[in-house]
């Protein structure tokens, strides 16, 4: 983008200048032998808001690898903590953050393309549901669909289907495309 269209567009100031905050923690090929993210708004990207995050959700002793922002610089004391610097690279033998940046791309895609727009406030909803797809992506959707409540959020509690769905979900009931009236086809 020209210099001066950027300026613009989003001012001079670049940065988090509107923006909010999102952490995502990637396990990578957990008990099932598939990878399980957690993603979580916070407040900012300092130490002292990440580095607790960190703490609640990895085991000590665990192998952490994380981009180069310095708000991750004292992981090394309780973790294996390894960094890639995406300036200079993005794989440096098995240190990369490929698999997490694949849900940051899966997330981005749905917002922009499904949703257009998300207000931060709601933010974390869209997170929670894009992180159980995530979680069950091995899963058969009828199988999701039956079991929504099988996965968990980043805050530990049960996800439940978005909004939108359960509009979707109500306004096909009301339109007769839901169950039948005389009772055949219920479970």
């Amino acid at each position: 983008m020209h210099k001066s269209r950027r300026e613009k567009k989003i001012g001079a100031k670049t940065g988090m200048v509107g923006k909010t905050a999102v952490m995502g923690l990637l396990e990578c090929h957990g008990e099932d032998g598939h990878s399980k993210v957690r993603a979580k708004v916070v407040p900012n990207t300092k130490r002292r808001t990440l580095a607790p995050e960190v703490h609640q959700n990895v085991v000590a002793g665990s192998e952490v690898f994380t981009d180069a922002l310095s708000s991750y610089s004292e992981l090394s004391e309780a973790y294996a903590h390894q960094v890639i610097d995406h300036a200079e690279c993005y794989v440096k033998g098995k240190v990369h953050t490929n698999g997490l940046e694949n849900f940051w791309s899966l997330l981005k895609r749905s917002i922009k393309g499904t949703y257009v727009s998300v207000e931060p406030f709601h933010l974390f909803r869209y997170l929670d549901e894009q992180t159980f797809r995530f979680n069950t992506r091995k899963v058969k959707d009828g199988a999701r669909s039956l079991h929504p409540l099988l996965a968990t959020s980043a805050s530990g509690s049960p996800t439940r289907p978005s909004r939108a769905r359960r509009f979707l979900l109500r306004d096909a009931k009301r339109e007769g495309r839901g169950r039948r009236r005389d009772g055949a086809g219920e479970p």
